[in-house]
């Protein structure tokens, strides 16, 4: 079965109603709350009661429907008028999903429910600079323990996210020129990711895996945990690199090949004698990361590397970290008062090891300067709210979206037998 993203899949969740509609639609129009009895999965449909029945007997052999209480009267599916509706529910006890979120040297990992809840979870080091082969064979070791401490089988799982910080093509799930993975541009990820899984849990072989950036993910997930109304998102993550991710109606914007939200290669004067990892002078990365401000303290005499250590210190209230994170914010705050020109937002989430209160304030005090009013005039800027979880949860739930789609369904209940 091929992982690879479908754009309008995931936009619209597919083909929905009409008199061709199969067992996929309807699982789609009980999962996004459209239509939730029978009577009602006629009405959307147009197809016979008979028909629904049969569609939904499909759903319920697979395990993925389930019978709730009854609801207000069902008239349109009812010949009596009246009756008590039964309504119909995606069971999400029948599967889980596999997330990872990687880091430059560090690495989240979770056994979540196919509604987002996190299950079991770890957190601890991994350097990505190891490379794909031995940090993806060390998480398929997590994996297996985090299926231990949940007491779930291997045959529970339905897919695998994962979240990588580099641009990535969504077709082929493979990292393209990735600044700070050495090693792991064009790999094979889903290949490895798929026989770590098996070797070490003794789990399916053709196990689904999607493979996406990690500010594409954290603003996938937390959109739709906070914001799910909001039809244009922007989060600018800021740790020891800065990217960024944007949800329009509903999906994630790759751009053509992965490259959208790369804002931390963007140009900047201030940068202009500043050597980025990506071997150019002047990147906003270069002057605002976290890397960056790592350094900035370590010749100030304030010992960093990362952007978590800097976190450290800014928790700490260390004042020159306090001072060099208001001044990359406002650098970052510079550039997207032409990112919020241009998308016109709703919503811009700040996230990372940098948004705190400084960071916030500089970015705040150069993108309301900056900016055209207009483009400003009903924009929320916030921080997270899934704080380090969210690209676990946006893996998970991208995970369920593209298992779950319609065309998708349809292709899994045959594979099925149902």
């Amino acid at each position: 079965m091929p992982d690879g993203l479908d754009r309008d899949e995931q936009a619209t969740g597919g083909r929905v109603g009409g008199q061709h509609a199969g067992a996929g639609d309807l699982l789609h129009l009980v999962r996004s709350g459209r239509a939730t009895t029978r009577g009602a999965l006629q009405q959307a449909t147009g197809l016979s009661r008979a028909t629904v029945g049969q569609r939904l007997d499909r759903l319920f052999r697979a395990g993925w429907l389930r019978e709730g209480a009854g609801g207000a009267p069902d008239r349109a599916g009812s010949p009596l008028g009246g009756r008590p509706a039964v309504r119909l529910e995606f069971d999400d006890a029948h599967a889980v999903v596999l997330a990872a979120d990687l880091e430059t040297r560090h690495a989240r990992t979770a056994l979540l429910g196919l509604t987002g809840e996190i299950v079991a979870e770890h957190a601890g080091p991994l350097a990505i600079e190891e490379g794909p082969d031995a940090v993806l064979g060390e998480l398929g070791v997590r994996f297996a323990e985090l299926l231990g401490k949940a007491d779930r089988a291997p045959e529970s799982v339905c897919g695998i996210g994962l979240a990588v910080p580099g641009p990535v093509d969504s077709e082929t799930g493979r990292v393209v020129q990735p600044p700070i993975m050495p090693g792991w541009d064009g790999y094979d990820i889903r290949g490895r990711l798929r026989r770590a899984f098996a070797e070490r849990t003794g789990g399916p072989a053709g196990i689904p895996v999607l493979v996406d950036n990690d500010a594409n993910l954290m603003a996938y997930g937390e959109q739709r945990a906070a914001y799910p109304q909001c039809s244009a998102f922007a989060l600018v993550k800021v740790s020891t690199g800065i990217g960024a991710g944007v949800v329009v109606d509903g999906a994630v914007y790759r751009g053509i090949d992965g490259g959208a939200g790369d804002i931390g290669h963007i140009r900047v004067p201030e940068g202009a004698e500043a050597l980025c990892k990506c071997g150019s002078y002047g990147c906003l990365a270069a002057v605002a990361s976290g890397r960056a401000v790592a350094r900035r303290l370590t010749d100030a005499g304030v010992p960093a590397a990362s952007g978590a250590d800097v976190r450290r210190l800014l928790e700490a209230g260390n004042p020159d970290a306090t001072g060099f994170a208001r001044e990359a914010g406002r650098h970052v705050g510079e550039v997207l008062a032409t990112v919020v020109t241009l998308l016109n937002p709703g919503v811009l989430m700040i996230a990372g090891d940098l948004a705190g209160t400084p960071f916030l304030t500089g970015v705040r005090e150069l993108l309301y300067q900056r900016a055209l009013p207009r483009s400003t005039a009903h924009l929320e800027v916030v921080t997270s709210r899934l704080g380090e979880r969210a690209a676990l949860i946006g893996a998970g739930t991208l995970v369920v979206e593209h298992l779950y789609a319609p065309r998708r369904a349809e292709e899994r209940l045959a594979a099925l037998g149902v």
